[in-house]
């Protein structure tokens, strides 16, 4: 069976702030911080003299794993995250950019920023790769759990023990479970597998909105759009067959009654008679 965490190994840190005027600026503080060699426990016990009530407030510091990061106002506003994993809060970023089309059309690996990002992140435009360095200055850590309590030492007093709930993270219990299946060589293969006919969906469906865009500008306006395919496949032969001028238009009489012909005419006509001389000269 499974051993149950103790209590301290849910906390980073501990520290309980009591009255000052009490005890002083160099004893109403006790302190706990959790180092490399610590001793996991199931609670904690201060004792300090006193014979009066008094007030204390406890700072309580989660150990997040993996850690947490309290996000900047502004941002957290945008995305609707206050405090969570940097992989988290990368994914409701990248949610927010495609929900928005921030992504640059034409250069995907540019972010055009809007109104709410330009004030964010103080630029017009930024790369996807610079993202992790821009939000680093705008995580912070996360906000300690804060509970005010008196400490009481009247003897008839029924509250002197006080419970608080604190929400934890606990293993998931499928945890170990899925390590072992990614771990295994055949359901490695299972994977790849998997992987290639997602790829291969994907192609297909991109394949068929390429077919579906085709068709619907098509039936939009076929007079317009077959004119335009028309100058496209002419542009695609002209690079294909590498031909020089354009047959198209050449084969057109209009073409050549235009101001520029009769002196094409003229000198076509000289450069035949000068190659003619010097054939016969020879």
């Amino acid at each position: 069976s499974k051993q149950k965490r103790k209590f301290s190994s849910f906390f980073k840190s501990l520290v309980i702030e009591l009255d000052k005027e009490l005890y002083g600026p160099d004893n109403h503080l006790v302190e706990w911080h959790r180092m490399p060699t610590t001793q996991e426990t199931d609670g904690f016990q201060v004792k300090r003299p006193g014979d009066v009530n008094v007030k204390c407030t406890l700072l309580l510091m989660l150990d997040h794993q993996p850690p947490q990061y309290k996000l900047d106002p502004r941002l957290a506003r945008l995305l609707g995250v206050h405090t969570q994993t940097r992989a988290s809060i990368m994914q409701a970023l990248w949610l927010y950019i495609k929900h928005n089309k921030l992504q640059d059309s034409h250069e995907k690996e540019y972010i055009n920023c809007n109104r709410y990002f330009r004030q964010i992140f103080n630029c017009v435009r930024m790369r996807f790769s610079e993202i992790p360095m821009k939000l680093a200055g705008l995580l912070q850590h996360p906000d300690p759990i804060i509970i005010n309590h008196t400490i009481s030492v009247d003897p008839n007093d029924q509250k002197k023990t006080a419970c608080y709930d604190i929400d934890v993270e606990v293993d998931d219990p499928l945890k170990a479970q899925m390590s072992n299946f990614l771990a295994s060589t055949t359901n490695q293969q299972e994977i790849a597998s998997l992987d290639a006919k997602i790829h291969e969906t994907i192609e297909s469906i991109n394949q068929l909105k390429t077919q579906r865009d085709f068709m619907l500008s098509f039936s939009n306006n076929p007079q317009d759009f077959i004119q335009e395919w028309i100058k496209s496949q002419r542009r695609d032969l002209k690079i294909i067959t590498d031909v020089i001028g354009n047959p198209e238009e050449e084969r057109r009489a209009e073409f050549y009654q235009q101001p520029w012909a009769q002196e094409a005419v003229g000198r076509h006509i000289f450069a035949k008679v000068q190659q003619r001389r010097q054939e016969l000269e020879q």
